[in-house]
Order: structure tokens, then C-alpha cells, then sequence
């Protein structure tokens, strides 16, 4: 994974919704996203191929690609194998980055554990899903952010984060 990444897409909760998800992974790439994390219940192939957007000279997506497993994805080692296949970072419960400096750490958001462990190590990012809902707190020392859903929710909505400048950008998918 480069370290020169700034600029950070954030969906989640897709829920099978793959022309939705594809719509959000557009809008995110336009809007500049470098790096694509989706953060949990996928729940269908469909959606891991909307978020494999492109492939560059070298075979590699772009942007690339980063997946946990929500409290939803019962498929866990198709979505899994499938994620492996088009390659996508494929993570079960949470994921881990290196970004210009920062520690971020990725997961649902469904293993409370995991979530006060990382606020507990002082990771400088905690990004989730799970919930539904748009959040941009500091817990403690780290930044958590929740960029909304892509289903069962009032309005879907996603993030892009700007590791440069810290600004988080939100957007609604119709």
C-alpha cells in the first residue's frame, strides 16, 4: 500500500445494494479518493465487484481496495475468496493502514472489544460502519468516523477523508 495516499473514500453498509455501492465508489473517484474502504456488510459479490472499479498498467485496482466483514456478511469465504480474487484487501473482523503518518485502523464496528482496543492503543483513525449513522468524533485521542450507509438508511451517504488537511467530506448517493 503507497504511503503517499491523502485522500480516504469511506462507504459502508451496502446490504446487496450493488448498483448503489457502484454509484458511491463513482462519486468517490471523482471526488479524488486515492484509496476505497468499505466497512462491512457487503453481503454479495455484486457489491465487491462494484467497488473494483479499474485496473492500472500493472493489473492493480484503482483505486485500490480495502473490505471488512460486517455482523451481516454470512458468506464470510465467498466474499472473502471473491474479495482475494479481484483484489481487494480482504480483512475478517478489522483492517490496518500505514497513511502519511497516521495509524489507521478499519472494522464494522459489531466487536465492541476490537473498537475500545483501538481507542485504547491511540490509533490516530477508527473507521466503522455498523450503525447506520454519520459520525465525526474524537474518542479520546482518536479521530472515529462512520461515513453513513448505502442502505436502511434515511439518507445513504459516504465520506472521503483528506489525511492533508483533516477535512471530511460527505456525500449523498441517490
Amino acid at each position: 500500500m503507497q504511503n503517499t495516499i491523502s485522500k480516504i473514500g469511506l462507504l459502508s453498509d451496502s446490504h446487496g445494494q450493488a448498483q448503489r455501492t457502484h454509484s458511491a465508489v463513482q462519486t468517490l473517484v471523482k471526488a479524488g479518493a486515492e484509496i476505497l474502504i468499505h466497512l462491512g456488510d457487503i453481503n454479495s459479490t455484486t457489491v465487491l465487484d462494484s467497488l473494483a472499479l479499474d485496473l492500472d498498467e500493472a493489473g492493480e485496482l484503482k483505486p485500490p481496495v480495502e473490505v471488512v466483514l460486517g455482523n451481516t456478511d454470512w458468506n464470510s469465504a465467498e466474499l472473502i475468496n471473491h474479495a482475494q480474487h479481484l483484489g481487494i484487501g480482504a480483512n475478517e473482523v478489522e483492517g490496518r493502514l500505514q497513511l502519511s503518518g497516521k495509524t489507521i485502523v478499519f472494522q464494522h464496528g459489531h466487536h465492541y472489544e476490537k473498537y475500545h482496543a483501538a481507542i485504547q492503543e491511540k490509533v490516530d483513525f477508527l473507521f466503522h460502519g455498523h450503525t447506520h449513522t454519520q459520525i465525526d468524533e474524537y474518542v479520546e485521542r482518536t479521530r472515529v468516523i462512520n461515513p453513513g450507509a448505502l442502505q436502511r438508511a434515511r439518507e445513504y451517504t459516504v465520506a472521503l477523508l483528506d489525511l492533508e488537511t483533516l477535512a471530511l467530506e460527505r456525500f449523498t448517493i441517490t
